[in-house]
């Protein structure tokens, strides 16, 4: 197993140093991919490179979304023989703290994806904690499962493989409906998901690229064609469902 980071960076180039900073200190790769940023963060970005010899920098010429940064860094990720990455965002929102536990959790469970799942502290603006709720009881309804505790938190361990493997042949949303895409496929190809919590946290300072309305349509637009995909998969998932009941 050689596992790494994943950084997925658009314009923050007041954070990506102390989030590559912090990660640097388990000694492991860092695949930092820029999605089209700003001259600032670029020279941002160009510092945090040098300080850092285990990171390396995957970038994009025009910004194409964060699923798009995701899907570049994970074959880059297999370019460098790593078989596993833990996504984690440039924004700082992430509970660092919890990195040692998700490899840690990653190598007992090779197999399967870790995944985030978050506990807010009072900056979690309403709107989004409510979307989110919207956004996991869709993922309940194409799965026909209450196993997605979570498909919005980008804090995860990808086994690289297996993730590609799902992802190649599909169209995916390449913004921010990448993330619940990514997970209900990787369910449906059965690849198991294990869900721990992990803290957020929302500067008032902080720069986010969540488009209320753009957004929320791609990630419905995105739970549309997932619920197509359901219904052809409508009996071995609940074959599934009552399988795991009964075990």
């Amino acid at each position: 197993m050689k596992q790494g980071f994943l950084i997925p960076l658009y314009n923050h180039g007041s954070t990506i140093y102390p989030v590559v900073s912090t990660v640097a200190s388990h000694g492991l790769p860092i695949i930092i991919v820029d999605d089209g940023s700003d001259d600032a963060t670029k020279q941002a970005l160009e510092k945090t490179l040098g300080a850092f010899s285990l990171a390396t920098a995957v970038t994009l010429k025009e910004n194409r979304g964060k699923g798009a940064a995701v899907m570049a860094g994970l074959r880059r990720a297999r370019e460098q023989g790593l078989s596993h990455v833990l996504q984690i965002d440039a924004d700082g929102q992430h509970d660092a703290g919890r990195v040692d536990f998700f490899l840690a959790a990653s190598a007992q469970r090779p197999e399967a994806v870790i995944c985030g799942y978050p506990q807010y502290d009072g900056s979690a603006p309403a709107l989004r904690t409510g979307g989110r709720a919207v956004s996991n009881a869709w993922a309940r309804i194409v799965t026909l499962s209450a196993e997605l505790v979570d498909v919005l938190c980008g804090f995860r361990v990808y086994p690289v493989e297996k993730t590609l493997a799902v992802m190649d042949p599909c169209f995916y949303d390449r913004r921010m409906g990448f993330d619940p895409e990514i997970l209900v496929r990787l369910y449906w190809a059965a690849v198991p998901l294990v869900f721990y919590p992990v803290k957020i946290h929302y500067p008032q300072d902080g720069i986010s690229h969540f488009r209320l309305v753009q957004d929320n349509v791609r990630i419905s637009w995105s739970f549309t064609r997932l619920f197509f995909g359901m219904v052809l998969r409508f009996f071995p998932l609940l074959f599934r469902h009552i399988r795991n009941r009964v075990e």
